[in-house]
């Protein structure tokens, strides 16, 4: 589809129910190749990024099944270490193959990442924290040749990248000793893939705070994980509700991740109740925008709403 036509003037109300995060997933379909045996995720967002990881994972040798929301991955045989470029270059989060595929066999040929275009987005810190714990990592021409057997080190990001906390934590799983990475990302994603991680056998402390720990193990083990709920799609649906004064009930979301959001929102005048897994907002005829705006300016609000607005997808 090349063109959106938007009729306004309608109010959004209704019910949805909102799928698996995309920023959640996608590292966890990485993660599985660090395991020996079988994984099933549930809540698989069906979109274009998910099937090219599966592509990605077929391509060095897992066995792969993608049925309705669920994937079920046989990751105990990988044969190859070459990743396409053409894959990759569709996908920035592909670069997360680098810490897995070094984790689990020690060796990776992977493309710079492609993907989104949201300015320079530079993946030093991804590469200097994986050769902090012992990779060797050159470049021919596109191609990034990785190896190295990994072990612990300590490693302090010089801004909470998203992309590289979850490619170092990949990387540390497996490593011989103790990494800790400070100044991390603290985003619901992560603490996703630290649970994924967690539940295949891993030793990892202190995901969703700025030090996270991590002890090597030697093995993984087969597990099944659903994917957390997408908080973009569902912060979206808020906000449609509320600025056409609508009224909306969002099911299967984690409301404790859109706190910051249902905050401003309600500040605007919008009525917001909650239970366990599920958000209904009753927006107002006209939104309060002074009362939100009076004490502080558009950087800030969106800074509070979006932390690291341009270090997140890093």
């Amino acid at each position: 589809m090349r063109q959106y036509r938007i009729q306004g003037s309608k109010r959004i109300a209704g019910q949805i129910a909102i799928g698996g995060a995309k920023n959640a997933v996608l590292p966890i379909l990485a993660a599985a190749c660090l395991n020996k045996g079988e994984v099933t995720i549930h809540n698989c967002p069906r979109i274009a990024d998910t099937f090219l990881s599966v592509n990605i994972l077929r391509h060095i040798g897992c066995r792969v099944e993608f049925s309705e929301n669920t994937i079920s991955i046989d990751t105990s045989s990988i044969s190859e270490i070459n990743i396409p470029d053409d894959w990759v270059n569709q996908m920035r989060s592909s670069i997360l193959f680098m810490g897995a595929m070094l984790g689990r066999v020690g060796e990776v040929n992977i493309a710079n990442p492609g993907g989104c275009k949201l300015g320079e987005r530079s993946i030093d810190y991804h590469i200097n924290g994986l050769c902090a714990m012992g990779a060797e990592i050159s470049q021919d021409g596109e191609i990034l040749r990785c190896k190295g057997s990994l072990k612990g080190a300590a490693i302090r990001l010089e801004t909470p990248s998203v992309g590289a906390t979850e490619n170092i934590m990949l990387a540390g799983v497996l490593a011989k000793g103790k990494t800790t990475l400070s100044n991390a990302a603290k985003e619901p994603e992560i603490v996703d893939l630290a649970q994924f991680l967690k539940s295949m056998g891993a030793d990892i402390r202190g995901a969703g705070t700025s030090l996270i720990t991590i002890e090597g193990v030697s093995e993984l083990t087969g597990t099944t994980h659903r994917v957390k709920p997408d908080r973009i799609v569902a912060g979206t649906y808020l906000t449609a509700a509320a600025i056409t004064g609508g009224e909306i009930n969002i099911a299967s979301v984690a409301p404790r991740d859109l706190t910051i959001v249902t905050s401003y929102l309600n500040q605007m005048g919008c009525k917001i109740t909650h239970g366990a897994d599920n958000i209904t907002l009753r927006g107002p005829k006209r939104l309060n925008l002074y009362h939100t705006w009076k004490h502080q300016n558009t950087q800030v609000f969106l800074q509070t709403c979006k932390p690291n607005l341009w270090q997140h997808y890093l």
